[in-house]
Parts: structure tokens; C-alpha cells; sequence
């Protein structure tokens, strides 16, 4: 059994391949969808961020042990907040 540490590291793995194949391939199947991956596999993709975090929930009580992620996102862009009321 692996412990949590390790199975992060395996969920972003995963999650850093299909953010780079969605982003060259509009065609993916993850492409404009958000992604839920548990234990280093894909379990959920779904059009909407809740549906993502209701499925994940129903299937890991421990949202320590799951990762969303929005495939075609650019993670690498670095935005700038001017201000914040």
C-alpha cells in the first residue's frame, strides 16, 4: 500500500500528462473537461468542477488522497493580482 506522499506524486504525474496532452491535442478526451484521479488513475471526468468533487467524494471520504484538475488549463502562465478588496 502506498503511503499518501507517494500516491500524490503518482496522481500529479498523472495529472502533469494529461494537462500537456490536452493542451496539444483539443481532440483528447479530457480536453475542456475537469479530471478527478485517485490511487494514480483517472475515476471521474466530468463538463463542471462540482460534479468532479461530488463524484471524488462518494468514492474517497479523504479529500487528502485525490486531485481535480482542469485539463486544458495552463498551469505554467503566471498571473499577477493588482489589487484585492
Amino acid at each position: 500500500m502506498l503511503t499518501l506522499t507517494e500516491e500524490r506524486k503518482q496522481n500529479e504525474a498523472l495529472a502533469h500528462q494529461i494537462n500537456l496532452s490536452s493542451k496539444m491535442n483539443p481532440q483528447s478526451p479530457y480536453a475542456g473537461k475537469y479530471v478527478g484521479i485517485l490511487g494514480g488513475q483517472v475515476v471521474a471526468v466530468m463538463d463542471t468542477l462540482d460534479e468532479v468533487v461530488e463524484a471524488l467524494a462518494k468514492m474517497e471520504p479523504n479529500p487528502n488522497r485525490g486531485l481535480i484538475i482542469e485539463a486544458s488549463a495552463d498551469y505554467d502562465k503566471i498571473e499577477y493580482i493588482w489589487r484585492f478588496d
